[in-house]
């Protein structure tokens, strides 16, 4: 992207700060974990801020220390990116609900696993630290050792019609294109 994707302005918000209220219409505490010295917008209060214990170890490494922060606080955890600001609550909904008893809940959709768009239960955090040591980093690893329920979309597009909830911004042309976007919504 070029920037930080938390501090890019989506409508009267930031892109982390617009994740976070979406969230929270379906799940509390929540938990930013944000890159050693990576600034945050400002976030509420009741928000909690983690830190990687390593820069550039992939999404394992965030999900450790969101799980890390959430143990005892919570039994499993929806793990999002900062860059899915058309992501549904009913999305989050749906995917908690299908975690049923497995360990990891994780949607399969266009050929690809969705490991940031997925339920995590907190007991998997030493699964997830070994992986780590063994500097097996890919989220596959993880869904190949635990109980995992794979979600295909025809199990959620009744909540999402277009999955606009795995929409991620990477590059300043899917910016741009969901600036239009959502200005056009705001329009209707």
């Amino acid at each position: 992207m070029g920037r930080p994707k938390a501090w890019l302005p989506f409508g009267d918000e930031t892109m982390l700060q617009r994740v976070i209220r979406l969230l929270g219409e379906v799940v509390r505490p929540i938990v930013v974990v944000a890159a050693p010295g990576q600034d945050v917008p400002p976030l509420p209060p009741d928000i909690v801020t983690v830190r990687d214990e390593e820069r550039g170890r992939g999404p394992l490494q965030g999900l450790a220390a969101g799980l890390s922060a959430l143990r005892g606080r919570a039994e499993a955890a929806y793990l999002s990116s900062c860059d899915v600001p058309f992501l549904r609550p009913s999305f989050v909904r749906r995917m908690i609900d299908l975690l049923d008893d497995r360990a990891i809940c994780v949607p399969f959709v266009d050929g690809f696993h969705h490991p940031l768009a997925a339920v995590y239960r907190v007991e998997i955090l030493d699964s997830v630290t070994q992986l780590l040591s063994e500097n097996r980093l890919r989220p596959v690893f993880l869904f190949e050792t635990a109980s995992t329920r794979i979600v295909e979309a025809r199990e959620l597009i009744d909540v999402d019609s277009d999955l606009q909830s795995l929409r991620n911004l990477n590059m300043p042309e899917d910016y741009e294109k969901a600036l239009d976007d959502l200005r056009r919504s705001e329009t209707v």
